[in-house]
């Protein structure tokens, strides 16, 4: 059985995010042999092409990271109609400079969760523009904007309300079939 290393982009640096919850219940929907790493974008400079030619170690680092995933998760709020600057910035680092894309080629689910009643549309379709330019496919169907509830999660973080659990675990289903369809492993 092959195993799948998916690199996990939380749009929210903040300590209690939402979003960042869904991730990880999102990982528990998925099979075995997924395992979901959480990169850290929030240690990045802001991103200068002046730093083209040498690239912080932290910025390394995620590129390196991006390399051994063979998919990805992004998981992202919205802000002000769009995504938020330090995942603009996570993405920026990892395509440059040019000719030296990290994320190139890697399956993306892309999904977020927010107070709105539109959960996070707006924000997933600028990253869809956004991930078409820097080569990324990505999971079209089903589309997932999730409104945050008082008791979508469980004390143990899991998804406590059940017909977003089968509505999430469909969604995690589709995920697992792109990124095996499109990954090399």
């Amino acid at each position: 059985m092959s195993q799948y290393r998916i690199a996990v982009l939380v749009g929210s640096i903040r300590q209690d995010s939402l979003n960042r919850k869904l991730a990880l219940a999102l990982a528990a929907l998925a099979p075995e042999d997924f395992t979901f790493e959480h990169l850290r974008i929030d240690n990045l400079p802001l991103y200068n092409q002046d730093l083209d030619g040498k690239q912080p170690a932290e910025v390394q680092q995620l590129k390196t990271e991006i390399a051994r995933a063979q998919g990805l998760l992004i998981v992202t709020p919205e802000y002000n109609r769009s995504i938020p600057g330090v995942l603009k910035n996570a993405l920026d680092h990892g395509s440059r400079p040019y000719g030296q894309n990290a994320w190139g080629g890697k399956p993306a689910g892309v999904i977020g969760i927010s107070p709105g009643a539109i959960g996070t549309a707006l924000a997933q379709q600028h990253l869809r523009n956004v991930l078409a330019y820097l080569d990324v496919p990505t999971l079209g169907q089903p589309e997932a904007f999730i409104q945050n509830k008082d008791d979508l999660f469980d004390e143990k973080g899991h998804i406590g309300i059940e017909a977003t659990r089968q509505f999430l675990q469909g969604w995690m289903d589709k995920y697992v079939a792109w990124v095996k369809r499109h990954a090399s492993v």
